[in-house]
């Protein structure tokens, strides 16, 4: 099992001090968290599920590909990824360029964790039609595979069109991974069918079983059945090891983790889940 740390639950100002801590401690991964604007009308802003607004528009805001980027100056090891990353908010140009970026800056650690998004109200800020955030993310997505591995790329499609261009560089990783958030049956079908893994909202053992049995069956039907493929939960409230074990079954590959409830603990008990799970920072380097 690999864990990753979720930074975007601690706050700022501890991001790169957790970073390294996780790196030092053997964790696999670190994780950021991505909005690009919250508008200060809450009446598009319900959490799916609760009758609460999800945001709060004075919470600050960062660029995480780019924050990332500053993470991989000062650790060596942990892989740097997003959960989620708004990829079809923006031209695939864009996008893919902060994640080849990242790439090329961490020496191969990015992982793009990628969703359509719950909140109306960034995309109607951002002039982008929200009922589209599905079918726009799925061409993004293409889009970034061709720019990220050929020499040059043309295209013409519902949300994106361009003539030949190339992008240098690429990423380090030749298949530098998408991993897709979201528990609809269309986010589903999207991590199944276009991308390298899925990555669940938090979720106990019972709750993830129906997704990964239709993770299982969508990647069925597309033949892509024996292909690699990386499961990650949201794990927050782990009973304890033996837990482990019980995920491990069901075909999970990572999880998030946070043993921590404050900010001012985090690192304290981060060191702790290390030492308790027989955690090293010995694997070589990327």
């Amino acid at each position: 099992m690999k864990f990753g740390v979720p930074l975007g639950l601690v706050h700022p100002a501890i991001w790169r001090d957790l970073a390294v801590d996780a790196d030092r401690l053997g964790f696999e991964s670190v994780w950021l968290p991505e909005h690009l604007v919250f508008a200060t009308d809450l009446s598009t802003a319900r959490y799916p599920g609760t009758e609460e607004p999800g945001i709060r528009p004075s919470t600050p805001l960062f660029d995480a590909p780019a924050y990332l980027c500053a993470l991989a100056a000062v650790t060596e090891r942990v892989r740097l990824g997003t959960a989620v990353y708004l990829f079809g908010l923006r031209h695939p140009f864009v996008a893919a360029r902060a994640f080849a970026t990242l790439d090329q800056i961490s020496g191969g650690r990015a992982i793009a964790g990628v969703g359509a998004g719950w909140y109306e109200g960034e995309w109607i800020a951002a002039g982008v039609d929200f009922a589209t955030r599905g079918p726009r993310l799925n061409e993004a997505i293409e889009v970034a595979r061709r720019l990220w591995t050929e020499d040059a790329v043309e295209h013409r499609g519902a949300f994106f069109s361009f003539p030949e261009v190339a992008f240098e560089p690429k990423p380090v990783q030749a298949r530098l991974p998408v991993v897709a958030g979201g528990e609809s049956k269309a986010a589903l079908r999207r991590a199944a069918t276009l991308c390298d893994g899925w990555i669940s909202m938090p979720q106990t053992l019972d709750r993830v079983r129906p997704r990964l049995d239709l993770l299982r069956r969508y990647r069925e039907e597309a033949g892509r059945a024996d292909e690699p493929f990386e499961i990650t939960v949201h794990a927050y409230e782990l009973s304890g090891p033996d837990e482990i074990d019980d995920w491990e079954r069901l075909g999970v590959d990572r999880l998030i983790v946070r043993p921590w409830t404050r900010t001012r603990e985090a690192a304290e008990r981060l060191a702790a889940f290390a030492a308790d799970h027989a955690l090293t920072s010995t694997a070589k380097p990327l």
